[in-house]
């Protein structure tokens, strides 16, 4: 809005609801981060059934600061997700409707 609409900075953070310090300094990852990142990814494709509870305790000795939100953003920054397992199909049987008792305790029930 400042190149194309030619407003000052004040006025258009403001109207955007940007504070002007975040305007002027935008987040920048440091290395512990990135390295986070890194070695998130490089678990995670090894281990493919573990997800990013699982990876956040297998980080933990060498990341002792970082805690399972942090963990959780870039593990869904990196598109990473536990894949559901498929339903195993079960072969149709053909219902076998209830037969009437002919006789006296000839079918037996117990209620428990």
């Amino acid at each position: 809005m400042v190149s194309e609409h030619h407003l000052s900075e004040r006025r258009t953070c403001r109207r955007v609801g940007l504070s002007r310090d975040s305007y002027r300094h935008p987040p920048t990852a440091d290395q512990t981060t990135l390295d986070l990142h890194e070695k998130i990814v490089e678990i995670a494709h090894v281990r493919r059934r573990f997800g990013y509870r699982h990876i956040h305790d297998l980080l933990r000795p060498q990341f002792p600061g970082v805690n399972h939100k942090r963990v959780y953003r870039l593990y869904r920054q990196a598109n990473l997700a536990v894949r559901r397992r498929k339903k195993s199909k079960r072969p149709i049987n053909e219902r076998v409707s209830l037969q009437l008792a002919q006789t006296v305790n000839e079918v037996w029930s117990v209620d428990f």
